[in-house]
């Protein structure tokens, strides 16, 4: 993930280790993944990577660790959406509905998910609004991910997870406080597993 310049992994996140032990076993597998926010470097979108960011560096990491997976993405600034070997990338506003219902739809996307990962707008509402839509596209033993959880939003989490746990029994739920040094702000991880 670094080589690429993802923030996952040694600094200011430490998911990859979390990662590697739930996804590890999954490395030769023809899995599907999808990855919320690309790293937009425009100052005018919240949550902006500034001008020296890489958009796309999770999903070319993602891509290098899982050789024989397809790679898919999206974002709301639609100049960093791409195009390369085994990745595929499309416009979503994940605070819109209908927007994220339109992403759903696009013909590549129709075979679900084994691996969801939102690391878009980082704010409670957009989570929950990108979660709604998009949890039933998880296949059976996949798994969704809500990075950088905030230190504010962990109790707005903890009063919506038995909602979440009613409404989908198939479907385990971890709020992940993760130990690191550089960052007590948002190094948290909302894990969600599809059961079979």
């Amino acid at each position: 993930m670094t080589l690429h310049g993802s923030d996952k992994g040694g600094g200011w996140h430490n998911y990859t280790t979390v990662y590697s032990a739930l996804l590890g076993a999954l490395r030769d597998r023809p899995l599907r993944i999808f990855e919320l926010g690309l790293g937009s470097t425009n100052p005018n979108h919240a949550f902006t990577m500034g001008p020296d960011g890489r958009p796309g560096a999770s999903l070319r990491g993602w891509r290098d660790l899982f050789p024989n997976s397809l790679v898919f993405g999206a974002d709301i600034d639609r100049d960093c959406l791409f195009e390369e070997r085994r990745i595929q990338t499309f416009f979503c506003d994940q605070l819109d509905k209908n927007s994220i219902g339109e992403l759903w739809q696009q013909p590549s996307l129709q075979d679900g998910m084994d691996i969801i990962i939102d690391d878009g707008l980082h704010t409670f509402e957009g989570n929950v609004s990108f979660l709604n839509g998009s949890l039933k596209h998880l296949r059976p033993n996949g798994f969704y991910v809500v990075e950088d959880v905030a230190q504010g939003a962990l109790d707005l989490w903890l009063e919506r997870l038995p909602e979440l746990t009613a409404e989908t029994p198939d479907h385990e739920f971890v709020l992940a406080k993760l130990p690191n040094p550089r960052n007590d702000f948002d190094n948290n991880l909302l894990i969600v597993h599809r059961l079979a």
